[in-house]
């Protein structure tokens, strides 16, 4: 038995040796380049023997075809080639390349196809993409990538993610590494990441559209570093999505040199952290304002504008862009304007600023609307400008409403002009929905009183009043007091049904987001 089993072998050596010697024979008679597909391991083999090379392949086939595509290499292997033919090769790819008006020059180093007819087809995918030859000098490495293996794997994961077909070109062109990435390894844990955070998945090509370079972060850095220090300084959770939808770059934001040093920043001025969630919350964009060329500079320029320094944080929570514009040109402009055109000198510039800084970014003319309408309404001109420096919510009002409060106020109160020029608020609010009823009401019951005391309270302060055998002192409204309470007129009364957390009254009142 064990000699039969010896015998066996010897034969099949034998056979074996004589394949061997006969394929060799063959390779030599007729020398033939001979194509390997493009596995991980060719880089290492393709100057070993080819015969060598042939067997190891065929021993791995079945295992390499089981493969993903997109974990395949990012180039495409011709024929085995030596070192001269490899160096002539280069050079035919680079005058194609040349003749087309793209410059070689990164690809010295990168591992390019042997055969101009596949740098042909990547060019070509890539300008049918929209790419145009100025977008492929831009980088020129993405024809480093294969069509097959790496573009179109790529280019079918965004869109199934949302990015629209038409549209793939012009990312492609924004960011162009994506090319090289794995959709499995790198993408898609990005977009899991964004769907963690409650961003919608309807959501996900638009914010990745506005921010390509995100599927080039890692989930566990940057990113949820950001996220986590956002959330411990009250921004709720839940409004994290949003925020992202709205301002992607915030997830490339360090957080130790960008978002803590503009938080600290604005803390110091006297903005509470929770005021500073809330802003951020609806206004994420805050946090690009670059805090040494941008926010640093405004806060001094309100300063030298007259703005005082504790109102700072009221203005700035009540018009939060106000520390990204800029500035200094924009109030130079307006203050001049309300100088030359409504007789408000620089000071009272600074009065209205603080009570309605939205005013730096209106336009001129709206302004006036206003204005000509007060004056066209006999009022003198300082009059006007008082009214506007007590109430600059005046410059902001709808002309038509404020005819029609006008003609109610004279037709059927019958009340002299000074009583607006005291109380200009009257034209802040609705004629039907608060005007009217409430002076029905104060005819039936026979009670005269100032527009102050009849308008400037809530629908339960009012009914409180009616019943009431006293006359409240009066006072001018709200007043913002940082590190205290929001101090309301008549505090005293309110019900326990009214009473609300010093943040939300602060938010409330004045924070007008």
């Amino acid at each position: 038995m064990t000699s039969m089993l010896r015998t066996r072998k010897i034969t099949n050596f034998s056979s074996s040796l004589r394949s061997s010697q006969l394929i060799s024979h063959e390779l030599n008679a007729n020398p033939q380049p001979i194509q390997f597909p493009s596995y991980p391991f060719s880089a290492a083999l393709k100057n070993l023997n080819p015969f060598r090379v042939l067997l190891f392949y065929a021993s791995f086939s079945t295992q390499a075809s089981k493969f993903p595509e997109y974990e395949m290499p990012s180039v495409t292997w011709g024929v085995i080639q030596g070192r001269k033919e490899k160096l002539v090769s280069r050079v035919i790819i680079f005058d194609y390349l040349k003749g087309l008006g793209i410059i070689p020059d990164e690809l010295q180093d990168v591992e390019v196809p042997s055969a101009v007819e596949v740098m042909k087809e990547r060019v070509e995918f890539l300008q049918r993409l929209g790419l145009t030859i100025d977008d492929i000098n831009e980088y020129p490495l993405m024809l480093g990538c294969s069509v097959r293996k790496n573009i179109i794997p790529v280019l079918g994961y965004l869109e199934k993610i949302g990015i629209p077909r038409s549209k793939l070109g012009e990312f492609i062109k924004n960011y162009p590494q994506v090319l090289h990435a794995s959709v499995i390894v790198e993408l898609a844990p990005v977009v899991k990441f964004l769907r963690g955070l409650d961003v919608e998945k309807q959501d996900i090509g638009y914010v990745l559209q506005k921010y390509p370079e995100l599927l080039g972060f890692k989930p566990e850095g940057t990113m949820s570093t950001s996220v986590a220090y956002l959330v411990s300084i009250g921004v709720n959770p839940r409004d994290i999505g949003p925020m992202v939808t709205q301002y992607p770059y915030l997830l490339g934001m360090r957080v130790g040199t960008v978002i803590k040093p503009l938080i600290d920043y604005m803390v110091s001025l006297g903005l509470p952290k929770k005021i500073l969630a809330r802003m951020l919350e609806k206004r994420a964009y805050i946090l690009g304002y670059d805090l040494e060329e941008t926010v640093k500079p405004n806060v001094d320029c309100l300063i030298s504008f007259g703005i005082r320094r504790e109102l700072l944080p009221s203005v700035i929570a009540q018009y939060p862009q106000i520390i990204g514009l800029p500035l200094k040109a924009k109030l130079s402009s307006q203050q001049y304007f309300f100088s030359l055109k409504l007789k408000i000198d620089p000071e009272g510039f600074a009065r209205v600023v603080e009570k309605m800084p939205q005013v730096v970014s209106l336009h001129q003319h709206m302004i006036m609307k206003p204005a000509d309408f007060l004056l066209g309404r006999g009022i003198p001109s300082h009059d006007v400008a008082s009214m506007i420096i007590r109430c600059p919510q005046l410059v902001a009002c709808r002309v038509e409403l404020m005819k029609n409060s006008y003609y109610f106020f004279k037709s059927e109160m019958g009340r002299p002009i000074k009583e607006l020029v005291e109380f200009p608020e009257y034209f802040t609010y609705s004629l039907e929905s608060r005007i009217k009823p409430r002076y029905q009401r104060l005819q039936n019951k026979g009670i005269i009183c100032s527009l102050n005391w009849m308008l400037n309270c809530s629908d339960q302060r009012f009914e409180e009043r009616l019943q009431g055998n006293y006359i409240e002192t009066e006072s001018t409204g709200p007043s913002f007091c940082m590190g205290g309470k929001l101090e309301l007129p008549g505090d005293e009364i309110v019900s326990e049904g009214e009473e609300e957390s010093d943040d939300e009254v602060l938010y409330r009142r004045i924070v007008s987001l």
